[in-house]
């Protein structure tokens, strides 16, 4: 195994039980996020200002595939645009299991043509893709513009 370039940290601190607990999480290495507030409700049911798990890896999935894609256009010969990534996380409450990321790409690939294949060569590419690849099935739906 390769030395890590950067560790990044997060916390989280649970009181309760939970189902009617209640948590705060907050992105330590960063702190662009402190004490944002997380529920087993937010899971499962509405978010109202709460954040989960579920959340988190999606924006996770949705900034590093972003940067994959960029950096993709980029190794193909193209000029990477404007590019916008949504990543939906889907969580399966009665196997209490992550159970898909489907992640849609909107954009364009500049005079490189076909953003289609760079975001199937990204898919490859993305860390969070790799981390998740063999355990949650990933979907990947591209819109070029």
């Amino acid at each position: 195994m390769s030395e890590a370039v950067a560790v990044r940290r997060a916390s989280a601190k649970w009181t309760g039980t939970l189902a009617g607990g209640e948590g705060r999480l907050s992105l330590e290495s960063s702190g662009a996020l402190k004490g944002a507030p997380v529920s087993w409700a937010s899971r499962t049911g509405r978010p109202t200002g709460l954040t989960s798990p579920e959340e988190l890896l999606a924006a996770a999935h949705a900034a590093c595939f972003a940067m994959a894609l960029s950096h993709t256009i980029s190794e193909m010969g193209g000029e990477p645009e404007e590019l916008e990534v949504e990543a939906a996380c889907s969580f399966d409450q009665g196997n209490l299991e992550i159970s898909g990321v489907e992640l849609a790409v909107r954009g364009s690939a500049g005079n490189l043509g076909s953003l289609r294949e760079a975001a199937e060569r990204a898919e490859e590419l993305c860390p969070v893709s790799n981390a998740l690849r063999g355990n949650v099935g990933i979907s990947l739906t591209v819109h070029e513009v």
